[in-house]
Protein backbone atom coordinates (compact mmCIF):
# COMPACT_ATOMS: atom_id res chain seq x y z
CA UNK A 1 0.00 0.00 0.00
CA UNK A 2 1.71 3.77 -1.17
CA UNK A 3 1.79 6.00 1.32
CA UNK A 4 -0.85 8.72 1.25
CA UNK A 5 1.71 11.97 1.47
CA UNK A 6 3.99 12.56 -0.66
CA UNK A 7 8.14 11.95 0.26
CA UNK A 8 8.18 15.75 0.55
CA UNK A 9 5.23 15.79 2.93
CA UNK A 10 5.93 12.95 4.80
CA UNK A 11 9.28 14.12 5.79
CA UNK A 12 7.95 17.69 6.80
CA UNK A 13 5.52 15.40 9.21
CA UNK A 14 7.95 13.47 10.15
CA UNK A 15 10.45 16.39 11.11
CA UNK A 16 7.67 18.00 13.06
CA UNK A 17 7.63 15.41 15.75
CA UNK A 18 9.86 16.26 18.51
CA UNK A 19 12.01 14.36 21.34
CA UNK A 20 12.34 16.38 23.92
CA UNK A 21 9.15 18.70 25.33
CA UNK A 22 6.70 16.82 24.09
CA UNK A 23 2.86 17.65 25.47
CA UNK A 24 2.80 14.69 27.79
CA UNK A 25 6.36 15.70 29.08
CA UNK A 26 5.29 19.20 29.96
CA UNK A 27 1.96 18.02 31.66
CA UNK A 28 3.87 15.74 34.21
CA UNK A 29 6.66 18.46 35.04
CA UNK A 30 4.14 21.38 35.51
CA UNK A 31 2.06 19.18 37.83
CA UNK A 32 5.11 17.49 39.68
CA UNK A 33 6.47 21.18 40.35
CA UNK A 34 2.98 22.49 41.20
CA UNK A 35 3.04 19.28 44.17
CA UNK A 36 6.70 20.59 45.19
CA UNK A 37 8.67 18.42 43.14
CA UNK A 38 12.21 19.58 41.92
CA UNK A 39 13.49 17.85 39.17
CA UNK A 40 16.58 17.78 36.68
CA UNK A 41 15.60 17.06 32.53
CA UNK A 42 17.26 14.86 30.49
CA UNK A 43 20.72 13.76 32.71
CA UNK A 44 22.87 13.17 29.60
CA UNK A 45 25.17 11.12 32.17
CA UNK A 46 22.41 8.47 32.98
CA UNK A 47 21.70 5.54 30.98
CA UNK A 48 19.11 6.35 28.62
CA UNK A 49 18.83 10.05 29.60
CA UNK A 50 15.62 10.55 31.34
CA UNK A 51 13.20 12.42 30.59
CA UNK A 52 12.09 13.98 34.00
CA UNK A 53 14.90 13.02 37.16
CA UNK A 54 14.07 13.39 40.68
CA UNK A 55 17.95 13.31 42.41
CA UNK A 56 16.19 13.68 46.11
CA UNK A 57 13.99 10.24 45.62
CA UNK A 58 16.37 8.40 43.52
CA UNK A 59 13.60 8.13 40.92
CA UNK A 60 13.57 8.61 37.12
CA UNK A 61 10.69 9.50 34.63
CA UNK A 62 10.35 7.93 31.15
CA UNK A 63 7.40 9.86 29.43
CA UNK A 64 6.98 7.37 26.57
CA UNK A 65 5.15 8.00 23.27
CA UNK A 66 2.53 4.67 22.99
CA UNK A 67 3.40 4.87 18.99
CA UNK A 68 7.42 5.41 19.12
CA UNK A 69 7.63 2.86 22.01
CA UNK A 70 4.79 0.21 20.95
CA UNK A 71 2.77 0.38 23.80
CA UNK A 72 1.30 -2.88 23.57
CA UNK A 73 -2.59 -3.47 23.91
CA UNK A 74 -3.02 0.65 22.96
CA UNK A 75 -5.44 2.20 20.50
CA UNK A 76 -2.40 4.48 19.97
CA UNK A 77 0.17 2.09 18.82
CA UNK A 78 -1.09 1.11 15.29
CA UNK A 79 1.24 -0.67 12.96
CA UNK A 80 1.54 1.76 9.81
CA UNK A 81 0.50 0.34 6.57
CA UNK A 82 3.86 0.96 4.42
CA UNK A 83 6.58 -0.07 5.33
CA UNK A 84 5.80 -2.04 7.82
CA UNK A 85 8.75 -4.27 8.35
CA UNK A 86 10.74 -1.33 8.95
CA UNK A 87 8.79 0.37 11.59
CA UNK A 88 8.61 -2.87 13.44
CA UNK A 89 11.96 -3.49 13.45
CA UNK A 90 12.51 0.44 15.08
CA UNK A 91 10.31 -0.11 17.35
CA UNK A 92 11.47 -3.42 18.72
CA UNK A 93 14.78 -1.85 18.59
CA UNK A 94 13.42 0.81 20.83
CA UNK A 95 11.47 -1.34 23.36
CA UNK A 96 15.11 -3.31 23.58
CA UNK A 97 17.00 -0.36 24.04
CA UNK A 98 14.37 0.66 26.70
CA UNK A 99 14.45 -2.88 28.97
CA UNK A 100 18.38 -2.17 28.56
CA UNK A 101 18.31 1.27 29.95
CA UNK A 102 16.11 0.61 32.80
CA UNK A 103 18.18 -2.45 33.49
CA UNK A 104 20.93 -0.17 34.48
CA UNK A 105 19.49 1.97 36.21
CA UNK A 106 18.21 -0.50 38.54
CA UNK A 107 21.85 -1.46 38.79
CA UNK A 108 22.84 1.73 40.00
CA UNK A 109 19.81 2.25 42.45
CA UNK A 110 17.68 4.33 40.84
CA UNK A 111 13.85 3.54 40.42
CA UNK A 112 12.51 3.73 37.12
CA UNK A 113 8.83 5.07 36.28
CA UNK A 114 7.77 4.64 32.95
CA UNK A 115 4.32 6.86 31.71
CA UNK A 116 2.52 6.02 28.46
CA UNK A 117 1.09 9.16 26.29
CA UNK A 118 -2.51 7.14 26.65
CA UNK A 119 -2.14 7.37 30.58
CA UNK A 120 -2.05 11.15 30.15
CA UNK A 121 -5.62 11.66 28.36
CA UNK A 122 -8.36 13.13 29.75
CA UNK A 123 -9.69 10.33 30.88
CA UNK A 124 -6.90 8.98 32.98
CA UNK A 125 -4.66 12.03 33.67
CA UNK A 126 -5.80 12.45 37.16
CA UNK A 127 -5.59 8.96 38.22
CA UNK A 128 -2.15 8.67 36.59
CA UNK A 129 -0.73 11.59 38.22
CA UNK A 130 -2.14 10.91 41.37
CA UNK A 131 -0.44 7.44 41.20
CA UNK A 132 2.53 9.25 40.20
CA UNK A 133 3.09 10.80 43.40
CA UNK A 134 2.38 7.23 45.47
CA UNK A 135 4.84 6.12 43.55
CA UNK A 136 7.84 8.56 43.68
CA UNK A 137 7.11 9.11 47.66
Amino acid sequence: MADVHNKTTRSYNMSRIKGKNTKPEILVRKFLFAHGFRYRLNVKTLPGKPDIVLPKYKTVLFVNGCFWHGHKGCKYFVVPKTRTEWWLNKIKETQKRDREKEIELNVLGWKVITIWECELKPKSKEATLKKLVQQIS
